[in-house]
Formats: C-alpha cells, structure tokens, sequence
C-alpha cells in the first residue's frame, strides 16, 4: 500500500499545475485546525495548507485519491509544536499523534487493502465479453457438441487467435481463456501439437525479446496440466522444451511472478523420469542470480523440491556445481538467503544424499561453514552453521577431522601470504620515501 501510494504521488505535473503561482507567505502562519474538504484527484493541489488538517482515514477513502490524503497527512505531520507548554495547541497535537500513528500503521501492517486489487484493470465491456466467453466455454464443454463438426470452426486460425488474447490485462478474462483452452485441448486432440508449438513461441518471445506478457502465469498453470498427462517414455520433443524453454525461464528479471507455476512444471518433468533432475539442476545454475537475493530463495527452494524427487545417481552426477554454489549462499551477507541454504539440512532426503557422498560433499563446504561460525553476523546463521557442522562431525568423524585439517593449512597459508604482503608493500613504501627524498 505504502509503495502504492509513493508510486501515484511520483507522477509529474501538467503544464497548468506547473505554472500555479507559489503559496502565500500567510501560509506559514500558526497552524489552525480546519475540516478537510473533499479529496481532489490532482497533485496541483497539495501544498502545506498552513492547518492542520482533520483528514479522514485512509481506508475510508477512494483508491484513487488516497495518494493525495497520503499526502496532505505527511503535510501535517510536518508541523513543529511547542511540547514545553502542554496545554498549547493541545488538539493540533492530538491530531498530529493520531495521523503518525496511522502511518506508522499503514507503512508496518499495509491495512489499507491489497495493491495488487487496488491496481488491477477492469475491462469496462467485461460484462459483455464475460457472455461471449461463457457461450464458448459451455459450446466445448456441451457433450452434445460434435468434435467433428466443429473443427470446423474452431480451426488453426481460431485456436492462435485464442491465444493471443492471454495479453490482455484483465485477469478475469486470462483465467476463461485458460479454462478454455484447456478444454479445447482435452477434446481436440488435433490442436494439441499447434497449442503446445504456439505457447512455446509466446514464451521463446517473453524470454528472449519482450520480458512482458501478462498471461504467462495462466500459460504455465495449462502447461503444468499438459505436463502432468505426458507418456512415458517422454518424446524428444518435451525434453527440448523443457531444456529451450521452460529452464530459461529464469533468465527474466519478473520471474518472481510467475515462479510458482514454472517451479511446478518443472519438478514435473523430474517426477515423470528422475533422469532429467541433472540437466534441470545444471540449467538452473547456470542462471543463478548474483545480486537478486529474493531470486537467490527462490531458487533455493526450487532446487530443494527438485532435490526431493532425485535419484542418486543423478544427484552425483551434478553435486559438484551444486554445491559449490551452496557454499557461495551459505556465506551470503543477506541472512535470508543463508538460512534458506541451510534448511536444506532439515530435509530427509537430501540429508540422505549428501551423507552417501559427503566426502566430496564436506570438503566442498567445510570452509563455507567454518567462516559462517566464525563472523557471519547474523546470530541464527551462527547457530544453524554449527548445527550442521555438528551433523557432519557425527556422520564421520574421521573425515571432518580431515577437513578441519585442511582448513587450518589453508588458513596458515592465507596468513603467510598476508604477511607477505604487508611486507611488499611496506619495502615498496621504503623504496618511493627514499627516491622522494633524493628528489
């Protein structure tokens, strides 16, 4: 709501609120307690009334002026009071606590409502368009309606215009193409190959020229469903659009927007043949976001599920990569990301997998862990760090006294190399004084 709000008052100024004459120099007289009037929907209008004003809540008004009253209530808490004297504009005062507190409010708790309604389109000719789209869905869906007759309209040509219309910016419209589609292509199977091929290019367009589409959550959310009927063995064809289409999908910057439903479609291609899990595990790496650390939990939380349904034979194929990348996490500075790294040890099954092959496993991240123990700042990584640590000392104590062997002969040869250095540059300084005193 906050951001909302922020985002609206950001809009600039036509010409004719830009050549409105400054306020009166009155206006920073002794604040006065008015009844506010109407919200108006123009920012011309917003300017330190000289008054503090009684404004009223701001779920109590109209979306589209609730970025003026945001405003106007910042205006009002803007005002200085003399707080020596309590008795001195004691209502101004009460008025400016309540206001802040309504804020402070809004800003913690977003109890305004929900920006993505307050935000989303309304197409005003939906009641009309809701009919012609209800006519078709009960048309395809009729157990009366002669698939062979009716191919004959509902040809090539009307299923990809069908699906053009996924852009549009009316959900509800997105979501009665989804339920149609999706029943056109349960009952004719000879549109199937085309709405498949026609989607793919849809997405091919999102991923590699557009990045913007607004139906791609309803494109996959069918896709998981074509996804889930797919016979085994899997044809080539699927495979490729798992790897040219769905993988690269991580690629846009919007993909927390549609995360959930590709993440679903994707740990179902390694449900249906767990041979996949190594080529889906390596092309999600090779998008691993570098500074997106919301991306980064994502993506953690993905691989986790993928993780869940592999194999071991795969999972050794590709831990290497994948746990060089684990130990980069384990020691982000953004505590979030860490811990979601580190949760993987509460799952059975990966904890089962990584203790079948931890001695390519621990080495991999001893150092990781060894350094979060040691100066992560944030107190629950310190904590979880070392629980780990401590399961891998009771998996094999052997090999966990290796490894911190190790990390001491690196840790000495890191200070060597320090102190040699230091004492580089320290000769180096000697050198430039001498020449600078000759000069």
């Amino acid at each position: 709501m906050f951001n909302k709000i922020m985002k609206r008052g950001q809009k600039k100024p036509s010409k004719s609120e830009a050549a409105e004459p400054p306020p009166a120099a009155a206006a920073a007289a002794a604040p006065n307690v008015t009844a506010a009037p109407q919200p108006l929907l123009s920012l011309a209008t917003i300017q330190n009334p000289g008054v503090v004003e009684v404004l009223p809540m701001l779920r109590d008004v109209a979306v589209p002026d609730r970025h003026v009253v945001f405003i106007r209530k910042v205006l009002v808490c803007c005002f200085f009071f003399d707080f020596s004297d309590t008795m001195k504009s004691a209502r101004e005062k009460e008025i400016k606590r309540q206001t802040l507190a309504e804020l402070v409010d809004i800003v913690q708790s977003g109890s305004c409502g929900d920006p993505e309604e307050d935000d989303m389109f309304m197409d005003p000719a939906w009641p009309h368009l809701q009919l012609v789209y209800e006519l078709l869905l009960r048309y395809v869906v009729s157990p009366d309606t002669d698939t062979k007759l009716a191919k004959r309209f509902i040809d090539h040509l009307f299923v990809t215009k069908l699906l053009e219309l996924f852009d549009s910016e009316d959900m509800r419209e997105r979501e009665y193409l989804k339920t149609i589609v999706h029943r056109i292509y349960g009952r004719f199977m000879v549109h199937r190959p085309l709405i498949r091929n026609e989607i793919n290019n849809i997405l091919y367009r999102f991923i590699f020229e557009t990045e913007r589409y607004n139906g791609i959550c309803e494109l996959l959310e069918i896709l998981g469903s074509i996804i889930n009927g797919f016979a085994l063995p899997m044809k080539e064809e699927h495979k490729l659009f798992l790897v040219r289409v769905l993988i690269p999908m991580h690629k846009p910057k919007s993909i927390t927007m549609y995360h959930q439903q590709l993440s679903y479609c994707i740990t179902q291609f390694v449900d249906k043949d767990y041979r996949l899990s190594d080529t889906v595990i390596r092309g999600v790496l090779k998008y691993w976001p570098l500074t997106n650390c919301g991306k980064e939990v994502l993506f953690l939380g993905e691989l986790e599920e993928i993780l869940e349904v592999t194999q071991s034979a795969e999972f050794q194929r590709c831990m290497v990569p994948l746990f060089r990348q684990i130990g980069r996490s384990l020691n982000s500075p953004h505590f979030q990301v860490a811990e979601r790294a580190l949760f993987w040890w509460n799952n059975e099954h990966i904890v089962a997998l990584i203790a079948e092959n931890r001695h390519v496993v621990l080495p991999i991240i001893f150092d990781a862990l060894e350094k979060n123990i040691r100066s992560h700042w944030n107190q629950a990584i310190n904590g979880l760090s070392a629980n780990v640590r401590r399961m891998f000392q009771e998996m094999d104590a052997e090999l966990f006294d290796e490894c911190q062997r190790q990390h001491a002969a690196k840790e000495a040869m890191a200070g060597k190399l320090e102190e040699q250095r230091l004492s580089t540059w320290k000769r180096l300084e000697e050198v430039a004084a001498r020449t600078m005193g000759l000069v």
